[in-house]
């Protein structure tokens, strides 16, 4: 599609008709005329035509990039040299004879480089592209519909430690397990192809490329296609605020994919809102239709939105938003926010992003401190029942009140967000990974977390394994194929927890780049018959609590307990770690009890340490 159309206004303007045409042209609120150029058509730019590489039904291949800190371009398909047509922009296409499964680079000033929308890099990062056809990834026409965001149960892994190959296609024979407890959806942290054959997936460079070490495109669209023979919608953690540094030179010899005017805590920030930033907006955008509208995904979760920057009028993550679910209403939008800001939830009328949910940081820290006593770093705002009891409401314990860890009042009330709009967890891969030995709940506390999670009336969430009582750490792991990045990586992750008396010597700091370190993180499967009954039971009386708002919520400072009401059914917990508490309620019957011993009579519940009961 054309945005300028030349013509010499001159001699255009002496030929018959012309008047004419440009009366008609005048009315059209699409197009500019000017005499001194002609007219200018106020249309789609040709970044906004889908970038990447297209297989076509006709034995063809369309190829569009965004390059315009190129002085020489050209494409090699192949082994075969082809030169690409200068649109405008800085973009360049060129439609070719060429078949799926095909290798490609573009050579910019002589140095061969991967497509920046790479759909497959088989041999990584620094390999070629290579032609994907659309149309053999079923997933996204399969009919499948997802539940109501009420009814979500979200179960967040990691490909890479999940199985015993650690692919896509291995992940598929535990799907029957996870749908039989209750499971409604999987979240995949980020499978964008990162360094080397294993990591967290946070440093990954092609935003739409699937691991090629996890399986790559084809073997991700079955993962999909299983996961919704069993029910299960499937969640994509993608990451938006950086790339990886490993892959930060490549996109920069394309164009300014990067700005200046800010930093992330992990990387040059993306540009989305500096000089040419429209092109890296739309590769965000396109990149996220690719995996909801292609590749059959049921939703995204936005990674650390907190380190996007972006002052445009629409912010990218409304953009985002909006994108998808103008391809498929009924996806969900997660962000995960570090800024307890309602206006991620709220829509877009209401001057609000239109994320259908976001993390809660707060429920976790709220309960973790209660039953672990832990007040190091940011847990230290937290370990009062009434901050739990706040966060039952809504989990923004900060919404505006000070906060000592920040030294700053943090956050903003939310009390107009729907309960289902907050993702809750005892465990994430962030509270679990990010402890200097990747150690998981403690034993004693896990049936209390579970407890009080499930049974909240916000929208659960479980990661990997703790549903049976993994006993397997989950650890920071990497495998970067930089020398200079690795070795910054180890350190700093020894730095980071150097300070901290309680982690002893920072030398013993698992070795992020020790292939032992992510062999360790691997689940090993071994069930607590116990713990999984537990979580079998907390779903399914889930499904009988009526969906809402709590109706009230008590707490008693002293004696540390909760009640929190919902419908015709008290959720109570004792958070003391050496007594028993007798409780008041209004129930008289134990409709299950983490603890045995719990027990009910004459008004009372008189509850074990560490336990909780729901009462009808």
């Amino acid at each position: 599609m054309l945005n300028r159309v030349s013509r010499a206004p001159e001699r255009w303007l002496s030929q018959p008709g012309a008047r004419s045409e440009i009366s008609d042209l005048i009315t059209r609120p699409d197009i500019e005329v000017r005499l001194d150029t002609g007219f200018v058509l106020h249309d789609d730019l040709p970044w906004e035509r889908p970038l990447a590489a297209r297989v076509l039904v006709d034995g063809r291949a369309e190829f569009r990039v965004w390059a315009p800190n190129a002085t020489t371009l050209s494409l090699t398909v192949g082994g075969r040299v082809h030169a690409l047509t200068d649109v405008g922009y800085g973009v360049y296409e060129t439609t070719i004879p060429a078949a799926a499964g095909e290798d490609y680079t573009y050579v910019l000033d002589g140095t061969e480089l991967p497509d920046p929308c790479s759909r497959w890099q088989p041999h990584g990062l620094r390999g070629p592209s290579r032609l994907l056809d659309a149309r053999t990834l079923h997933g996204g026409h399969d009919g499948f519909t997802a539940c109501k965001p009420e009814q979500l149960l979200i179960y967040e892994l990691h490909i890479g430690t999940f199985s015993e190959t650690g692919t896509f296609t291995g992940a598929i024979e535990h799907f029957d397990a996870l749908a039989r407890i209750g499971v409604t959806a999987i979240e995949l942290m980020p499978v964008a192809e990162f360094p080397g054959a294993r990591g967290w997936g946070y440093d990954g460079v092609y935003l739409s490329a699937a691991q090629s070490s996890y399986g790559g495109p084809q073997a991700l669209a079955q993962l999909v296609a299983a996961a919704h023979e069993r029910g299960l919608a499937v969640i994509l953690d993608v990451v938006y605020n950086h790339v990886g540094a490993s892959g930060a030179k490549a996109l920069e010899a394309f164009g300014p994919y990067f700005t200046a005017k800010y930093e992330t805590p992990w990387g040059k920030a993306i540009n989305y809102d500096d000089e040419w930033s429209d092109p890296v907006r739309e590769w965000v955008c396109q990149s996220a239709e690719y995996w909801v509208g292609e590749m059959g995904f049921d939703g995204l979760r936005l990674d650390a939105i907190h380190a996007i920057f972006d002052s445009s009028a629409e912010q990218i993550v409304a953009a985002v938003a909006r994108r998808v679910h103008a391809l498929k209403p009924d996806a969900y939008v997660i962000a995960e926010s570090g800024l307890n800001d309602p206006r991620v939830m709220r829509p877009t009328v209401q001057g609000g992003y239109d994320c259908d949910a976001a993390w809660a940081d707060d429920f976790h820290h709220a309960l973790r401190t209660l039953i672990t006593d832990e007040r190091d770093g940011y847990y230290s705002d937290f370990g009062k029942v009434a901050d739990l009891a706040k966060a039952m409401h809504r989990p923004h314990v900060h919404d505006g009140v000070y906060s000592g860890f920040r030294r700053r009042r943090f956050g903003a009330p939310a009390d107009d967000v729907p309960v289902q709009r907050f993702v809750v967890f005892s465990q994430d891969h962030d509270q679990v990974g990010n402890r200097a030995f990747g150690d998981r709940m403690p034993a004693d506390a896990r049936p209390l977390a579970a407890f009080c999670t499930l049974l909240s009336p916000f929208t659960p969430m479980l990661f990997m394994g703790e549903e049976y009582g993994e006993p397997a750490p989950f650890q920071f792991f990497s495998n970067h194929i930089d020398a200079e990045i690795a070795e910054a990586t180890r350190t700093g992750r020894r730095q980071e927890f150097a300070r901290f008396a309680a982690f002893g010597d920072a030398n013993e700091i698992p070795d992020p780049e020790d292939p032992a370190t992510f062999e360790r993180s691997k689940l090993t499967r071994q069930v607590d018959p116990a713990i999984l009954a537990l979580y079998e039971r907390l779903i399914r009386m889930r499904r009988s609590i009526p969906a809402g708002d709590a109706d009230e919520i008590r707490f008693d400072e002293i004696d540390r307990w909760l009640i929190v009401r919902r419908g015709p059914f008290e959720i109570v917990g004792n958070f003391d770690r050496e007594r028993a508490v007798e409780i008041p309620v209004t129930g008289t019957t134990i409709e299950l009890a983490t603890d045995p011993k719990a027990q009910i009579f004459g008004g009372s519940a008189t509850l074990p340490p560490m336990s909780g009961a729901l009462i009808r």
